[in-house]
């Protein structure tokens, strides 16, 4: 369990020094030049705290410089406290939280640091899943409404669409926001996402029958009829997962445009990639996280003014 208390979660000194522990664990890495362990700690009375030179190309940097804290108001602690809290809630936890958790001078701030946290999450490896002897299952949902449509009598065309798939050995999953749900594009899903040694597992979807012929064997359940369960074959793993995402995004975010959809999938998927049953507790899973800031920036003009939970 978190202890939400810790120095780190309050005090600047001990947040930086955990951050610089976790980005430079060989020592310190200059962004400019790449050296390592040549840099020294710049004093002075105006001198920002954690400010270091490289001795090499004589330029100063930060642990933050090329992360997604690079140039942020908000110190380092919150930062932290803020990664634990959205690691650590199963459905996530909304913006407005945040913002009274946090005591933050504004909910856009919030929102905005939600959305770079999301970005820190988004999963680094993108190969196939599976292997020989393993099982991936693949199934889509429908969520929200598509800005512009209007809804029709019956059918799903006017909902967003996601695409998820997960690896029952390494409990992996992988979601896409797909445009169209259609043969072509889960073919060209499957394809990029699961390995041709394991075996696919699906619902009766005739999408999925072509592409299924290319892996060492596509197995069906057949909901139509009522059937969930034969044998090792069944999508439960990943409707489970659509469970977990679904009553986060209606019951905690209750909104989101589609231009942030891929952000809130990384982050259910980060959830349940590093959870308790893949032997990942929530201080791992906040260590993962922070890890994954590095290499990457979010601009609020990229994460767009029109803001969503």
């Amino acid at each position: 369990m978190t202890n939400l208390t810790a120095p780190i979660y309050h005090d600047e000194d001990a947040a930086r020094a955990h951050f610089e522990a976790i980005r430079w664990p060989d020592g310190r890495v200059c962004p400019h030049c790449g050296v390592i362990g040549n840099s020294t700690l710049m004093a002075g009375k105006t001198t920002r705290p954690g400010l270091y030179k490289c001795k090499d190309c004589r330029k100063p940097f930060t642990a933050t410089m090329g992360t997604i804290y690079e140039r942020s108001h908000i110190p380092l602690h919150k930062w932290l406290l803020a990664t634990q809290l959205m690691v650590s809630s199963k459905k996530g936890i909304s913006a407005h939280q945040l913002f009274r958790s946090l005591g933050f001078g504004s909910y856009r701030t919030a929102w905005f640091m939600a959305h770079r946290i999301r970005e820190a999450m988004v999963a680094g490896d993108t190969g196939p899943l599976g292997g020989a002897g393993s099982y991936v299952e693949v199934d889509e949902t429908y969520i929200g409404r598509k800005k512009g449509v209007d809804a029709p009598r019956g059918g799903f065309k006017h909902k967003m669409r996601v695409v998820s798939l997960v690896c029952r050995d390494t409990g992996v999953v992988r979601s896409i926001n797909s445009e169209t749900i259609t043969g072509g594009e889960i073919t060209g899903i499957v394809r990029a996402n699961v390995a041709r040694e394991a075996t696919l597992m699906t619902d009766e979807a005739r999408h999925y029958w072509a592409v299924g012929r290319e892996f060492a064997a596509h197995e069906k359940v057949l909901h139509g009829v009522g059937e969930y369960v034969r044998g090792t074959s069944h999508t439960n793993t990943i409707e489970g997962f659509f469970s977990i995402f679904k009553r986060g995004m209606r019951g905690v975010y209750q909104h989101c445009g589609e231009q942030h959809l891929h952000r809130y999938l990384a982050e259910f998927d980060f959830r349940y990639t590093n959870r308790i049953a893949n032997g990942v507790n929530d201080n791992d899973r906040a260590l993962i996280a922070v890890r994954g800031v590095v290499g990457k920036r979010l601009t609020y003009q990229q994460a767009d003014r029109r803001r969503a939970a």
